[in-house]
């Protein structure tokens, strides 16, 4: 069993999987960085400063003078506004993600592609030059 699960761990995909996981969780932090540190502030200042975390509906029909006195008071409450706030951050980031993979993928060289130079024969399947005009193996013309 050990030897089997060696075996798996080792696998080249897995591996690659390993490594995409930890790139992404220091990504992940990367982004979150832009979103709260640059662009959130910016957005802030341009809707005058709206903070979309203090938006809630009190379910007791209480009246509070804000998100944390609610909260004291354990009163069971709907944080509409921290969902918009968490919207608003994934949007952002799905953007910036598509802006940064869309930059990664145009300064990316495309790989080579190697010439053809083999094809399946029609009759026996074997692989033959693409330039036989007969099939070594089963003698089959392949001149159209």
């Amino acid at each position: 069993m050990l030897k089997e699960f060696k075996k798996f761990a080792l696998k080249g995909n897995m591996i690659d999987l390993a490594v995409g996981i930890i790139i992404g969780g220091a990504f992940s932090s990367l982004v979150n960085s832009l979103v709260n540190d640059v662009i959130m502030p910016i957005f802030s200042m341009i809707t005058s400063k709206i903070n979309f975390t203090d938006w809630y509906i009190a379910l007791d029909g209480g009246s509070y003078s804000n998100l944390q006195d609610a909260v004291a008071h354990k009163a069971p409450i709907i944080k509409y506004g921290v969902f918009i706030s968490g919207t608003i951050n994934f949007i952002i980031m799905a953007f910036v993600v598509f802006l940064v993979v869309k930059w990664l993928n145009k300064i990316k060289k495309p790989e080579p592609t190697t010439p053809v130079t083999t094809k399946k024969c029609p009759r026996c399947l074997s692989d033959i030059n693409v330039a036989a005009s007969k099939c070594p193996q089963c003698t089959a013309d392949l001149t159209p």
